[in-house]
């Protein structure tokens, strides 16, 4: 359904933004880059020593401009598809329309490509020529490029990294073959429509660039290079779809929002692809001085993945993967800063060492050890998948954190409990602070998990895990009846970001509704109205959990100042400062929606829902949600709730799922295939307890 035949998944202009930071981009998880933009991006590949690692900017073949000099009368528009994860720039004149095309190929993803259509609007007419304008030398400050022989009557370039990111580490090696670009292409008299294809295939080595290059060409020839393309998005779309009967810019937000998270995530059909994480700015950004140097922070683990987790769990465990990958660095880091276990880098590139170009960060942003464990623990309940924890190393991940917290934590002799000193809490306008709220509730709780998945597979807990837990601070303020955000905050001072809304939602932090309303105004009124994206939209999730519906939406609308026109790339910040393409902000957005309307809460044993629909909403419908190996298609209205198990988990050893709700205790048989609905209300998704005989 569309308003008054507005395609919201489609944005099209007939003019770009002046700023070329906001031009749309084409992204698969291994190549990146920005519409008419000279360099591109490739995942893992980061160029500087610690302090300026930064990914490495490759010569783009594709930065084509398409022209046709002298010309009147001839209009153009440029689109962004999400459906079809498509850039094209159109210029339509009275006799013939000529299409620039150009995608990162989705399923093959060592692959850039675009095409050059001409067709007219009679059978035979003049010749039709259009210039091709290509600014490309096949040079890199990043990269000691040589000129390799020609391949198939196209160009080799190949070069490593110049500098390693730290001594010994290894320096990524780039190999690039394409199709070299005419000055201008011609469409003879007697035909009426001409497509013009070129290929670029970037990988790590000879053989597989030529292998890809190959497989791409053949493609060209079978006349199914694009469409396979499509199809891959058409199958990504199938089982991740969020649909709002409501207002158009919403709709747009979430449609631009998923194609640029879906754009980041590793193929579903590749286990073996080594997935190198998601930065701020995604893999288009990330140049060395811009969007955080494509680095890699909580806003991953925090920002990103629960969206990611929701609809496909493979994607979430690649994520995850590389955090595991990354183990070593961090174990690094934790004993270049006197503590035990593993210390997960502030920004992480390559090789899971510290490469923050500011020593504070790294020293004392201790919570993103607490930040990927939630996504590990997330993920555990999701999908019970016990293999990446017991052989593939979630499990030395975990209980490295867990030693980490025992280390860290001094004891306070005057208040008999635990105590985290000299840290920043995710507010960065204050450092050095003791007993950050949410820094020490995060740390608490991947000491409860790390325990927990220990009983899970036998392991004798160690005692001070759960000592520490048990007895680590949590500031708060029984007076005012709120949590402080760390020893001596006092209220009124100002603060950057989210920060102890957080302890609400995602960490669901037990407290009453009472405390959790005091700690949103608290907060709201003092928390940095320019501030980075993602921030509003958790002041939502905790007013729709609260039932507030308005001021929810109050919230939210805020989050509309971070959405550029006309391709809806989100800045960090309102006034357009800080990363572009901003994933954070996005993937906070898309958590208001998933996990804000919908109530959805993973916990150990169930997916919780307690919906609410605001008036500008008459229905919500989010498709594909993966809970346990089975896929469900949930939709919201004011009156009622419809579930429908569209795949259930093959393994015949489980129970099927169920829906309980929370007020009767009513249990509903969710049986694969057949939709049940009742009136609106919270309640919660589980397997079927096993009836004794």
């Amino acid at each position: 359904m569309a308003d008054g035949g507005t395609d919201p998944a489609v944005f099209t202009s007939s003019t770009l933004p002046s700023d070329p930071r906001l031009l749309a981009t084409v992204t698969n998880a291994y190549l990146g880059t920005r519409v008419y933009r000279d360099i591109l991006h490739v995942n893992g590949v980061y160029n500087g020593a610690v302090g300026d690692t930064h990914r490495a900017d490759v010569p783009s073949p594709v930065n084509v401009r398409i022209n046709v000099p002298g010309e009147d009368g001839l209009t153009e528009t440029f689109t962004l598809n999400t459906r079809t994860g498509t850039f094209s720039h159109l210029l339509q004149s009275p006799g013939y329309t000529a299409t620039h095309r150009i995608y990162a190929h989705h399923s093959l993803v060592h692959l850039l490509a675009f095409s050059i259509t001409i067709k007219r609007s009679t059978t035979k007419g003049p010749p039709v020529t259009v210039q091709l304008q290509m600014q490309f030398t096949p040079q890199s400050r990043d990269l000691d490029l040589h000129k390799g022989q020609d391949f198939q009557g196209a160009q080799y370039i190949y070069g490593k990294t110049l500098i390693p990111e730290v001594e010994g580490a290894p320096q990524p090696t780039v190999h690039m073959i394409w199709t070299p670009v005419p000055q201008a292409v011609t469409l003879p008299g007697e035909e009426q429509e001409r497509t013009w294809e070129f290929l670029t295939a970037v990988a790590e080595s000879e053989e597989e660039v030529k292998r890809c290059f190959s497989e791409g060409t053949s493609l060209i020839a079978a006349g199914s290079l694009y469409s396979s393309h499509t199809q891959a998005w058409a199958a990504l779309w199938k089982g991740c779809r969020v649909d709002v009967d409501g207002p158009l810019p919403l709709r747009q937000a979430l449609y631009g929002c998923l194609y640029y998270l879906l754009s980041a995530i590793p193929p579903l059909d590749s286990p073996d692809f080594l997935f190198h994480g998601i930065s701020p700015g995604g893999l288009s950004n990330g140049t060395q001085g811009e969007d955080y140097w494509g680095h890699v922070f909580w806003d991953q683990d925090t920002w990103v993945y629960p969206n990611i987790l929701l609809f496909y769990p493979e994607a979430a465990r690649a994520i995850l993967k590389y955090r595991i990958r990354a183990l070593s660095g961090a174990l690094k880091n934790a004993q270049e800063q006197g503590y035990k276990g593993a210390k997960f880098p502030w920004e992480s590139a390559a090789t899971g060492q510290e490469v923050c170009p500011e020593e504070i960060y790294g020293a004392q942003e201790v919570h993103i050890n607490g930040d990927v464990l939630l996504a590990f623990e997330q993920y555990y309940h999701a999908t019970q998948d016990q293999k990446l924890f017991r052989e593939e190393g979630a499990w030395d991940v975990v209980s490295m954190v867990a030693q980490y917290w025992c280390s860290r934590v001094v004891w306070s002799q005057e208040e008999q409990c635990y105590h985290i000193k000299g840290v920043m809490p995710p507010d960065e306008y204050h450092y050095s602070v003791d007993n950050s709220v949410y820094t020490n509730a995060v740390a608490q709780r991947s000491l409860n998990f790390a325990a927990d998945v220990a009983r899970d597979f036998q392991i004798p807990v160690p005692e001070e895990w759960q000592e520490v837990a048990k007895k680590v601070k949590v500031p708060f303020d029984a007076a005012r009846n709120y949590h402080p955000e760390y020893d001596g905050y006092s209220p009124g001072k100002q603060v950057k970001q989210a920060d102890v809304v957080l302890l609400g939602y995602p960490m669901m932090y037990p407290m009453s509704s009472e405390v959790r309303r005091n700690d949103l105004e608290m907060y709201e009124p003092v928390t940095e109205l320019d501030g980075p994206a993602m921030t509003w939209s958790m002041f939502a999730v905790g007013w729709m959990e609260l039932k507030e519906i308005q001021r929810a939406q109050s919230q939210l609308n805020k989050c509309f100042n971070n959405i550029t026109e006309p391709f809806k790339i989100w800045v960090e910040n309102s006034d357009g400062s800080g990363a572009v393409n901003f994933l954070t902000g996005m993937g906070g957005f898309l958590q208001a929606i998933l996990f804000g309307y919908t109530g959805f809460r993973i916990t150990k044993s169930s997916l919780n829902f307690d919906p609410i629909c605001p008036d500008n909403i008459s229905k919500l419908k989010v498709t594909g949600v993966s809970y346990l190996g089975s896929k469900l298609n949930f939709t919201l209205t004011k009156e009622n709730v419809r579930i429908k198990v569209t795949k259930s988990s093959r393994d015949p050893q489980l129970a099927p799922l169920e829906a309980v709700l929370v007020a009767s205790g009513q249990r509903i048989p969710l049986p694969e295939g057949q939709s049940i609905s009742f009136d609106t209300a919270a309640g919660w998704i589980q397997r079927a307890p096993t009836e004794p005989f």
